[in-house]
C-alpha cells in the first residue's frame, strides 16, 4: 500500500512508523509498504513499482509485455511509465516519463495498472531487437490480443515516437493492405539464398506431375527439392489450404521433397531456414 492510502485509512505517520517497527508493515519502496509479510509475488512487485511512481503511473515496456504474456522478462528491474513524475527514481525501477499516455493507452491487468497491448508493443519497439518485437506481435495475435484498429490509431498519433517505423514493419504482415506483393516476396527469398550461399532455385517453373502442370514457388530440379513459401494473402482460404495439400501429396508420391515455409520465417529466421534447405540439398546430392 502507498503512504497516502494508509493515511486515507486514518493512520498517522507515527502510527505507520510503529507498525513498520513492529513488523506489521514492510517498506518495499519509499512510501510503499507490504502489509503483514515481506515476500511479494511478481505481480506484487509490479504493483509496488507502479505505486512508487505516483497515481498516474502504469506498468510499461518489457514489464508490461511480460504481464500480457507477450514475452519473458528475466530482468530484476521493472519498467514503469509515470507521465508526471519528478525527482529521484526508486531503486529497481526503470522509470519512463513520456507524457503522451491517453486513457486508451491504459488498462488494468491482474489488478496492476498497465499499458494497453498496442501501447506496450509501441514502447517495446524502442527497447528490444526487431526479432523480439516480431515475436511479441506474433504472441499478441496468437493470444487474440492483437487489435489492428487500435494499433493504427496509436501509430497515427505517435508519428515522432521512437520505434514507430520498426513497429509498422513488424505488423505489416498482419494487415492485408500492407502485405508485400508476390514479386517482392520472391525477391526476399532469393536474397536469402544469395546471402546464405545457396544455389539459386528456379522460380515458378512449370513442372508436369501425373499429367498435371504445376508451378512450384522455388524448385531445385537436380536435387528434387521444392520450397513453397506461403502467406495468408495467397494461401489463407480453405480452398487454397486443401489444394496445397493435395498438390504436396502428388509431388511427394512422384519423388519430390516438398517443404513449406512462411514469409515470417523468410524475414525473421533466414539462418534457420537456409540451414534446413542446405541440409535437404546435401541429402539429395549424397
Amino acid at each position: 500500500m502507498a503512504l497516502w492510502q494508509l493515511e486515507g485509512l486514518g493512520l498517522h505517520v507515527k502510527v505507520i512508523d510503529k507498525r513498520v517497527a513492529a513488523g506489521r508493515l514492510h517498506r518495499v519502496h519509499q512510501g510503499v509498504f507490504a502489509v503483514g509479510h515481506t515476500v511479494l509475488s511478481p505481480d506484487g512487485h509490479r504493483m509496488a513499482a507502479v505505486i512508487a511512481c505516483g497515481p498516474e503511473a502504469v506498468l510499461s515496456h518489457r514489464s508490461a509485455a511480460s504481464l500480457w504474456g507477450l514475452r519473458e522478462d528475466s530482468r530484476s528491474r521493472i519498467d514503469v511509465t509515470a507521465p508526471g513524475r519528478r525527482g529521484r527514481i526508486p531503486a529497481g525501477i526503470d522509470a519512463h516519463r513520456h507524457g503522451s499516455l491517453t486513457p486508451a493507452d491504459k488498462t488494468i491487468v491482474e489488478g496492476v495498472p498497465c499499458t494497453s497491448v498496442a501501447r506496450t508493443l509501441l514502447d517495446l519497439a524502442a527497447v528490444v531487437s526487431y526479432r523480439e518485437l516480431r515475436h511479441a506481435v506474433t504472441q499478441a495475435e496468437v493470444t487474440r490480443r492483437f487489435d489492428l484498429a487500435s494499433m493504427r490509431e496509436l501509430l497515427a498519433r505517435s508519428r515522432r515516437r521512437r520505434g514507430v517505423a520498426r513497429l509498422r514493419t513488424a505488423i505489416a504482415l498482419h494487415d492485408p493492405r500492407e502485405q508485400l506483393t508476390r514479386r517482392e516476396l520472391e525477391a526476399k527469398f532469393l536474397d536469402l539464398c544469395r546471402s546464405s550461399g545457396l544455389p539459386l532455385p528456379e522460380v515458378n517453373s512449370h513442372l508436369l506431375v501425373e499429367g498435371i502442370s504445376m508451378m512450384p514457388d522455388f524448385l531445385w530440379r537436380d536435387a528434387g527439392l521444392i520450397v513453397e513459401a506461403d502467406s495468408r494473402k495467397f494461401h489463407g482460404t480453405v480452398t487454397a489450404f486443401e489444394a496445397d495439400r493435395q498438390r504436396d501429396q502428388r509431388l511427394t508420391a512422384a519423388g519430390w521433397t516438398v517443404i513449406r515455409c512462411t514469409w515470417r520465417q523468410v524475414l525473421d529466421e533466414p539462418e534457420r531456414l537456409s540451414r534446413t534447405i542446405r541440409s535437404l540439398l546435401a541429402r539429395k546430392a549424397g
